[in-house]
């Protein structure tokens, strides 16, 4: 399998597909000044103790106060709370845990009003960010995850990713672990961490320590709430949770990020630095690799599969429901029927599972797919549903198929659903319900040029056009583009970009920025 990594750099945002067998898999997006995000680490305040539902409301400085339930304390709440009181202070001299004296674990059974109290500064660390009308989700159970392994304070364990299956290399890497970690840090091996060198393991949890550190010097005299510890970029992450050895291309369009990427690289697969390539190309990068086009197919309420069969998704607050509509499925042939809708079933399932992960849909899934009558197929369906699911790591669990025919999932929701308007408005009217001539568009863009040109004395700009656009602009001998160069002696380079409605266009400056006009 050929996996690439395709990077658009934006003025506000960092836009990031993985693409496996140039099929859109996964689509992440970091803002640049970004919000709450899970594994920011927080000196939060709390607010308010509910003894009716054994949590406390806790500021983290959100404009919603955030959830923390007695049960995401973690069993070493007390040694936490101790340090950080100790860090704040200035009592602990040190981040090292080995002169620590751990405390008793509190009750799994218990009460959070026994140990948490209003006012009381506590370290938390985001676990769900910020959905609809909810604040963030919360855990006092504060860990540090690295590439190969998760630095878990406070306890003197060593577990192993249960994908790991060679009982040997469990073997290994659990001595291994024992040996190198400090007193009273656990770890958590990840699945990366298979048959991975000495050396690499080293020096991934020396870096984890060295974060420690670093929350441990901003705890100094820190008042809640305050963010004391942020998770990696999200393009960092990407690469930390997802490079394997399939990896064959990571293309950036910013040079300064992809020279980051391969410092990054360097220091987490050396032999993987050189797949970095600065994309220079004409085309906006999305464009170029056919991402912006499949977006545009993935977002949508209908979402067409190559057999003619289409799958209709709706979403409420609570759920969303996904019909798989056989429509004119094609390559039907001498089969019977119910083959026939099995085939079509097991299309839409991993279709199914391939949405879920990109448009990142989380909660209670129903999926009514065609009826079959058949028992075996009916548990051949959920056998390849789950298959197609195994890859996916977000929590999930799959029920079998009801006496409808339906299966119900969840699968965990920690972030937002990403999701993108795939509708355009009127390209003549844009929503007014008045047309324009479609051809004022080039007087509108000449008007615009203009004024950036002769007032503002700009110079290098691009032009930002839908394709259509840009083809009546650029082709022929003189061009409008040529016209334009004839009239103002300045280069105006004229840039297709898909995502842009028709007669929409944006103008940049020479650093790349949108010029307000």
């Amino acid at each position: 399998m050929n996996v690439d990594l395709v990077i658009h750099s934006g003025p506000t945002e960092v836009a990031i597909a993985l693409l496996k067998d140039k099929v859109l898999s996964e689509l992440h997006r970091e803002r640049t000044e970004r919000g709450f995000a899970v594994g920011d680490i927080y000196l939060a305040k709390v607010r308010k103790v509910a003894p009716s539902l054994n949590a406390a409301f806790v500021d983290v400085g959100h404009e919603k106060d955030a959830f923390l339930h007695y049960l995401d304390l973690g069993p070493q709440y007390r040694n936490s709370y101790k340090y950080t009181k100790g860090a704040v202070g200035g009592s602990l001299r040190t981040s090292t845990l080995e002169e620590w004296k751990p405390e008793k674990d509190i009750d799994k059974n218990g009460k959070l009003s026994d140990v948490v109290s209003a006012s009381q500064s506590i370290l938390v660390q985001i676990v769900k960010e910020p959905i609809s009308t909810k604040g963030p989700r919360l855990s006092a159970e504060v860990t540090l995850a690295g590439r190969y392994m998760v630095l878990v304070p406070f306890i003197n364990k060593v577990s192993i990713s249960a994908r790991i299956k060679d009982e040997e290399e469990r073997a290994r890497l659990k001595q291994l672990m024992q040996r190198i970690r400090p007193v009273n840090f656990g770890v958590i091996i990840r699945t990366n961490a298979e048959h991975k060198k000495t050396e690499d393991l080293e020096a991934d949890l020396k870096s984890l320590l060295a974060r420690w550190d670093v929350l441990f010097h901003n705890l100094r005299n820190a008042i809640p709430p305050k963010k004391v510890l942020g998770e990696i970029d999200r393009t960092s992450a990407v690469l930390r949770d997802l490079l394997n050895k399939d990896f064959n291309n990571i293309h950036v369009d910013d040079e300064l990020l992809a020279e980051e990427m391969r410092q990054t690289l360097e220091k987490i697969a050396p032999e993987k630095a050189g797949i970095v390539k600065a994309y220079k190309g004409k085309l906006d990068i999305f464009d170029q690799f056919g991402v912006n086009k499949q977006i545009k197919q993935a977002f949508g309420r209908q979402v067409m599969l190559p057999s003619g069969a289409s799958l209709i998704i709706e979403k409420t607050e609570a759920m969303h429901v996904i019909d798989v509509n056989s429509g004119s499925r094609k390559g039907a042939g001498a089969k019977d029927q119910e083959t026939n809708v099995l085939e079509l079933n097991i299309e839409a399932a991993k279709e199914i599972a391939r949405l879920l992960r990109l448009r990142d849909m989380g909660g209670i899934v129903a999926i009514d797919f065609v009826d079959l009558y058949e028992p075996e197929n009916r548990r051949a369906l959920h056998k390849a549903l789950k298959d197609a699911m195994a890859d996916d790591k977000a929590k999930h669990n799959v029920l079998p198929p009801s006496r409808f025919g339906v299966i119900e999932l969840t699968r965990q929701r920690v972030r937002p659903e990403t999701e993108i308007d795939t509708s355009e408005s009127c390209p003549t009217c844009a929503g007014t319900g008045e047309v324009q001539a479609p051809v004022l568009i080039v007087d509108q863009i000449e008007h615009a040029i203009n004024y950036l040109i002769t007032e503002k004395d700009m110079s290098g700009l691009t032009l930002g056009v839908h394709p259509f656009i840009h083809a009546y602009l650029t082709k022929g001998l003189p061009s409008i583009q040529h016209k334009w160069w004839m009239r103002w002696r300045r280069w105006v380079k004229v840039k297709p970009v898909g995502s842009l409605q028709f007669l929409s266009f944006t103008v940049l400056d020479t650093e790349g920025n949108e010029v307000p006009i």
